[in-house]
């Protein structure tokens, strides 16, 4: 009788496992037909599906993401809070007078306010500007320069750059949507800008690569900071048409850049104070980050501010595009091994060293403009300020395009170090190139003197 209720308790038991172990497998194949499933077609999507919430239905997830690039948070070098860059740091309204840039520069926030902002900034009440600022402001823009161009985008392109923005506006009712960077149709990363396909097109030809086109030509990997590097960049207006141009015929660092803009006489404004002919730096992120150690690795613009995670069993790319700084855990420590505060740290050490040199090369910008109003109060002629006026370009162009780049440094410490050294050099030769000028200091020795 003791035999038979050992024998019905391991029956028991061998029943409880095999349960256990099919429920388990059941579990498994389940996970396996989520993680494979990853949407649901809710509705149909075409070029003309704008909106991002009809988007959302298929792809809810994503959306969800994507609707938190509203919310604002605060880094110590940056972040999504529309502060004022010119209250905080009062030096630029002198380095920006007589520029839009001078009476309202605020702090870029999240993708879901790109026109919003754009509308509410004093730079377009006060200011003219075209509808080519549309190009990294709006959604969409696919569809509005096809039908503004009868089919051809660039053509459609070329006509609402030359539009004033105020008449731009009324072709688009969206921020950045998903349309800008994925195909209805397949989902593929894809390029819309006609800006960054003229700009990749004219520096892969610079490299002996001809008719380049990113949307067939390029790696996944590849697109995956090319859909970023469409709004992220340094451009310019070029001519009457006021045509977005990436100034990358020379290539992507700040000197050759501004090689470009030598050549082809291009001037943002002269300088209120000095009449310097300087140049505003927009945003080159995709600039910088390509001379940066996580460009040469092959790391990726959505690596870091848009890194995987996990719903369920479905392995998704993050839409809250943010800093990685706000979540260092997914977006470092899948590469870096270190604790969260190590890498916080490591961040903020080459930050706040280049913040640092950023205050240094300001205040020998600073110097060379003291020198010259000096200098202009004392009726020296414009011809005997040139060598410093033209120094105050070179200063001004380096020091602001470190500055304007959002990452304070880290996309590429070193170039972040060498081009803030430069601006503080050329400051600095600009400061003695007006005193010169003054006579308060004597003239530079000739070449065969400064031998000898």
């Amino acid at each position: 009788m003791k035999k038979l209720w050992v024998y019905v308790l391991l029956f028991c038991l061998l029943c409880l496992m095999t349960v256990a172990v099919a429920a388990l497998l059941l579990n498994i194949l389940e996970r396996k037909q989520e993680a494979a499933h990853t949407f649901e077609k809710v509705v149909e999507l075409d070029e003309s599906t704008v909106d991002p919430e009809v988007w959302g239905r298929n792809f809810p997830r994503q959306y969800d993401g994507y609707k938190k690039t509203s919310q604002t948070y605060r880094t110590k070098y940056g972040g999504s809070e529309a502060v004022s860059k010119i209250d905080e740091d009062p030096i630029w309204k002198r380095l920006f007078a007589g520029y839009a840039f001078g009476v309202d520069y605020r702090e870029e926030r999240g993708h879901a306010y790109s026109l919003s902002d754009q509308h509410e900034t004093i730079r377009t009440k006060e200011f003219k500007q075209p509808g080519a600022c549309l190009q990294c402001h709006a959604g969409g823009l696919k569809a509005v320069y096809e039908e503004q161009g009868g089919g051809d985008l660039q053509k459609g392109f070329e006509k609402v750059c030359a539009m004033p923005i105020q008449e731009a506006w009324k072709l688009v009712k969206h921020p950045v949507v998903c349309a800008d960077c994925h195909d209805p149709k397949t989902m593929e990363l894809r390029v819309t800008r006609p800006g960054f396909l003229n700009g990749i097109k004219v520096l892969k030809e610079k490299e002996g690569i001809k008719d380049y086109d990113p949307n067939t030509m390029a790696s996944h990997q590849e697109m995956r900071t090319f859909v970023c590097a469409q709004c992220h960049v340094e451009y310019y207006f070029k001519g009457e048409g006021k045509l977005l141009t990436y100034p990358w015929h020379n290539g992507l660092k700040v000197e050759e850049i501004e090689a470009y803009y030598d050549e082809v006489g291009h001037v943002d404004w002269k300088h209120r104070e000095t009449g310097a002919p300087v140049l505003k730096a927009q945003h080159p992120e995709f600039e910088m980050w390509s001379q940066g150690t996580h460009a040469k690795s092959g790391v990726a613009c959505a690596d870091c501010h848009m890194p995987y995670m996990r719903v369920g069993a479905s392995k998704i790319t993050d839409h809250h595009i943010r800093s990685p700084l706000t979540n260092i855990s997914r977006a470092c420590l899948q590469c870096h091994h270190f604790t969260e505060q190590e890498m916080l740290d490591r961040v903020e050490l080459v930050q706040s060293r280049t913040n640092a040199l950023l205050d240094r090369a300001e205040a020998a910008v600073e110097g060379l403009m003291d020198e010259v109003v000096a200098a202009k109060k004392e009726g020296v002629s414009e011809e005997a300020l040139k060598p410093a006026l033209d120094l105050h370009r070179k200063a001004q162009w380096r020091l602001d395009f470190v500055s304007a780049e959002n990452s304070m440094g880290f996309h590429a410490p070193q170039e972040a170090a060498r081009i803030l050294a430069e601006a503080a050099d050329y400051g600095r030769q600009g400061q003695l190139a007006a005193a010169r000028a003054r006579g308060m200091v004597p003239a530079a020795p000739e070449p065969d003197q400064q031998a000898s």
